[in-house]
């Protein structure tokens, strides 16, 4: 991992300290640099999940990606800085209170107490009160990580969070402006391997049934709120308020991933 090279991406310059502060810069940071999206699987591009595949395409290139990727990449970046790191199993919220399947999303947990030094990923699964939740790919979330353990609301830019303890599980909600709140998924604080999403991962490159094949996104945090392009539309988001333009063909698709996203990419 080339940690001076990753922060150049996501325009970090703070500290290096593996301590709260640092974990929520560089958090909002990466939520702030790099984009949401799902172009290669349009593109027919496969996706990788090898570190090095990773590193290259969101750092060398400049790109965005899905939850996959981008939590992969933002945990060796984590662990690179010598933060405690596993990978989290979530399953999405779905209409009806049902969820998706296991390993729909890929989620973080961090320990904030002592560096990394290479044991078992158990080690931070025990209760503390240092045990947080970081998640820099499901889109339109938190800007910086939840406290893991705690019970009540957690208030961030005008939305606010909570984490529910349901038995072995954990559901995210979320409540957008004031309005109602609204489960985003569930999972459980068993440490998994990235190679256990690899299925999943291929289902949502390859499946009619994935809504990432079904049509593009592209989506990115803005200091006052966020950017969205979808086939037909182009959002913007700004203290709760949408302003919306529609999308006249792949021309302009194209000119505004570049104007807006950075994303210089061939039609």
């Amino acid at each position: 991992m080339e940690v001076s090279a990753y922060l150049e991406r996501i325009e970090y310059d703070g500290s290096l300290e593996p301590d709260l502060d640092t974990l929520r810069a560089l958090h909002r940071s990466h939520m702030l640099a790099v984009p949401f999206e799902n172009l290669d699987i349009h593109l027919g591009q496969p996706i990788s999940l090898h570190e090095e595949a990773l590193f290259e395409k969101i750092v060398a290139r400049r790109r965005g990606g899905f939850c996959y990727e981008l939590n992969a990449s933002f945990a060796a970046l984590l662990r690179g800085l010598g933060f405690q790191v596993a990978y989290l199993s979530a399953r999405v919220a779905r209409e009806g209170g049902s969820y998706s399947q296991e390993f729909d999303h890929l989620a973080l947990l961090v320990h904030l107490t002592g560096a990394e030094d290479g044991k078992s990923a158990r080690r931070i699964l025990g209760p503390d009160p240092e045990r947080w939740l970081a998640d820099v790919g499901f889109g339109d979330s938190f800007l910086e990580p939840l406290r893991l353990d705690e019970p009540g609301s957690q208030e961030e830019a005008g939305s606010a969070y909570r984490i529910e303890r349901e038995g072995i599980h954990r559901i995210v909600w979320q409540r957008p402006g004031g309005g109602l709140w609204e489960r985003l998924y569930c999972f459980t604080l068993q440490p998994r391997r990235l190679q256990d999403f690899s299925g999943m991962c291929r289902y949502h490159q390859t499946s009619p049934e994935s809504g990432f094949t079904q049509r593009r996104i592209c989506t990115r945090a803005i200091p006052s709120g966020r950017i969205t392009l979808s086939d037909t539309r182009f959002v913007t988001t700004q203290q709760g308020k949408k302003v919306e333009q529609p999308v006249n063909g792949e021309s302009q698709f194209y000119m505004l991933l570049k104007d807006q996203f950075g994303l210089e990419l061939l039609p």
